[in-house]
């Protein structure tokens, strides 16, 4: 039998073939691992179909065109963004208390409280920063804000603020009109008829209808919603409830210039709620215990460093222009339990756009906190929740680059820094102040009685 010989060019052709076979096959695999997604919803970033949102494919990269034309890229790099990616799909519902100012005239009275500054009351009500600078800079007395005095303004629906008023006394009001884009001053001395108000009323309907019929004013109604808003659901109150209000109003002829509440009673069932006026500006219970809710500054159990902070100026590095950053993110690891800043209740708790995996808690009448990117949600719509409850943990869902959190904080709809915001703080009367103020408890109760 003869020897079958092998020539070099055999044996070198036949290695050629498994070598190409696994080169071939490890490419298949690279490339597949490149473009392939897993078909995790919650991890997923899409954009909608609606009527006003176009979506088109070109190159594998997913074009948004909405009706400003502005362009953004989804997966992939910004063509043009003119607005953050931390926003959620789903706005929160607004209710009947969250309208009570009159929206044609946007007119806003305020009563001073320890501790407030012009500037911060001004920004805490959304009024354009521009006006406030050039307000507060140009005329320098009102630095000199008292607690009791009272403010109003007005804006128009830019929020461009149009005259504000300082009432120093009875008789002596100071008046800030913007005039071809200046402020000019101007004082108003005018015979001031203070009058004591009792109102009361019944619910039939709802709190806001109600109060209305009985005789207070829209901004009468913000300030009773307010200075209750941590001990009472006004949205809760039941047909035969009951209210009782004793006010001061100034009256210049037969306009109101100025009021204020002195105390305010809300029966609710079998409950009675009770907010009165302290020396300070503020409004207790008539046991003299603090009607305000403190927050934690940040919702989690640790400091963590901050990736990106507050910036509502920030300027997008590829086009230049304004994308606000309104909230803070925190470079925190997947996984991490993140806490509810305060009392509160869930409003919104879903998947949510570019935001992923997004919790919104309503706090009181004024403060609403957001949550985004979260790997995964505790809680649920319309759930109570209490300071320090975890209601989620940090993640990377939505158009993220990372595992973070995004936290924002929102005062009187109004995004703010929450690592820098006046925050309320829950500090009862003591010493010779709740003296005082249980005197004037005394006189003021028996005037709110049904």
């Amino acid at each position: 039998m003869a020897r079958q010989i092998k020539s070099p060019d055999f044996e070198k052709n036949n290695f050629k073939i498994p070598y190409f076979s696994i080169l071939g096959g490890l490419f298949i695999v690279i490339l597949f691992s490149i473009l392939w997604r897993p078909l995790n919803l919650d991890r997923t970033v899409y954009v909608p179909l609606t009527p006003q949102v176009e979506t088109t494919v070109t190159d594998n990269i997913h074009f948004s065109a909405t009706d400003d034309e502005s362009v953004e890229i989804v997966n992939g790099k910004p063509a043009v963004v003119t607005e953050s990616s931390d926003i959620p799909e789903d706005e929160i519902t607004k209710d009947e208390l969250d309208d009570i100012v009159d929206d044609k005239d946007n007119s806003v009275q305020y009563t001073i409280v320890r501790g407030d500054t012009l500037h911060d009351i001004l920004l805490r009500y959304n009024v354009n920063r521009n006006d406030i600078y050039q307000l507060t800079t140009k005329f320098k007395q009102l630095a000199n804000l008292r607690i009791g005095q009272q403010i109003s303004w007005t804006t128009d629906e830019n929020h461009n603020l149009q005259t504000f008023n300082w009432t120093i006394s009875s008789n002596n009001i100071r008046i800030y009109e913007k005039l071809d884009g200046n402020f000019i001053e101007s004082s108003e001395i005018a015979e001031v008829v203070p009058q004591n108000v009792v109102i009361k009323g019944d619910i039939k309907s709802s709190f806001v209808a109600d109060a209305r019929k009985s005789g207070l004013t829209s901004n009468e109604i913000a300030i009773i919603t307010r200075a209750l808003q941590w001990r009472l659901d006004f949205r809760r109150l039941q047909v035969g409830d009951k209210f009782s209000v004793v006010l001061t109003r100034e009256m210049r002829g037969k306009s109101l210039s100025n009021s204020q509440l002195l105390g305010v009673r809300v029966k609710n069932g079998t409950k009675d709620y009770y907010a009165i006026l302290a020396d300070d500006g503020k409004y207790y219970d008539i046991n003299s215990n603090s009607l305000s809710q403190s927050f934690f500054r940040y919702p989690l159990a640790k400091k963590a460093r901050v990736s990106s902070g507050f910036n509502p100026r920030r300027l997008h590095p590829v086009t230049g222009q304004i994308a606000p950053h309104n909230g803070v993110d925190f470079a925190v690891s997947r996984g991490t339990p993140v806490l509810s800043v305060g009392n509160g209740e869930v409003v919104i708790a879903k998947y949510s756009g570019s935001a992923g995996n997004y919790i919104a808690i309503r706090h009181g009448r004024q403060y609403m906190t957001t949550y985004m990117h979260l790997d995964k949600i505790l809680v649920k719509p319309g759930q109570q929740v209490k300071q320090g409850d975890k209601i989620g943990l940090s993640g990377n869902t939505g158009r993220s680059t990372g595992p973070h959190l995004h936290f924002e904080l929102h005062i009187n709809n109004k995004p703010v820094n929450p690592l820098t915001a006046s925050l309320p703080i829950s500090e009862g009367l003591t010493g010779k102040s709740k003296k005082a103020f249980l005197s004037k408890v005394k006189s003021i109760s028996s005037q709110l009685e049904f």
